[in-house]
C-alpha cells in the first residue's frame, strides 16, 4: 500500500470514484456531493493536497487534505491541523479500512508539518459513517450549521455537519 501524490494523469480516475461515489450516496440518502469542478481538482493536485492509495499498482483510495477549513471551523481553524476531504474508496477495495490507514499516515504527516490535529466532517444525519469515523479513532465534536454555505461546495447548502478530530500524539 503506498500514499501518493495525485497526478493531472489520475483526474479521469479521480472523476470515476466521485461519480460512483454520488452514485452510492444517492441510493442511500437524500444528500450528496454535487458534480466538482475540474479546475478545483487540478489546482488541489498542483498544490500536493490531492492523494491516492495504490494497492498493487491501482488506485484503491483518493482524498484530498487542506491546512485550513475556516468556512466549517470556524476558531477552531486557528489549531495547527490537517484536515481530510473526499475519502472514496473504490468499491474493489471496500472493507480495507482505508479511513484507519490514513490516520496512521495522517499522523506521521502531521507530525512532520508540526499539526497537533487531523479532522474531517460529514453530514450531521449520517449516522453509520459518524459512528464508523469514532471506531476508527475519531473524537466526535458537535454538530454545526455553516455559518457562510454560499461560499462552500453547493452541496453544503442547507446542511448541518458532524465535526471529528483525532489528536496527534
Amino acid at each position: 500500500m503506498l500514499f501518493l501524490n495525485s497526478t493531472i494523469a489520475d483526474l479521469d480516475s479521480i472523476f470515476n470514484l466521485y461519480d460512483i461515489a454520488i452514485a452510492y450516496q444517492k441510493k442511500i440518502s437524500d444528500q450528496h456531493w454535487l458534480p466538482f469542478e475540474p479546475e478545483l481538482i487540478k489546482k488541489e493536485i498542483l498544490e500536493n493536497r490531492q492523494w491516492k492509495i495504490v494497492v498493487d499498482g491501482e488506485i484503491a483510495c483518493v482524498f484530498c487534505v487542506a491546512y485550513s477549513d475556516p468556512l466549517i471551523w470556524g476558531e477552531r481553524d486557528k489549531d495547527p491541523s490537517i484536515y481530510f476531504h473526499r475519502i472514496v474508496t473504490n468499491p474493489k477495495f471496500r472493507g480495507k479500512n482505508f479511513v484507519t490507514e490514513i490516520i496512521s499516515w495522517g499522523t506521521m504527516f502531521g507530525k512532520n508539518l508540526g499539526k497537533k490535529y487531523l479532522r474531517m466532517d460529514t453530514w450531521g444525519d449520517n449516522a453509520k459513517l459518524c459512528e464508523y469515523y469514532v471506531k476508527c479513532g475519531f473524537e466526535f465534536l458537535e454538530v454545526i450549521k455553516p455559518k457562510n454555505p454560499e461560499l462552500l461546495p453547493a452541496h453544503y447548502a442547507e446542511i448541518s455537519l458532524s465535526l471529528f478530530q483525532f489528536e496527534i500524539i
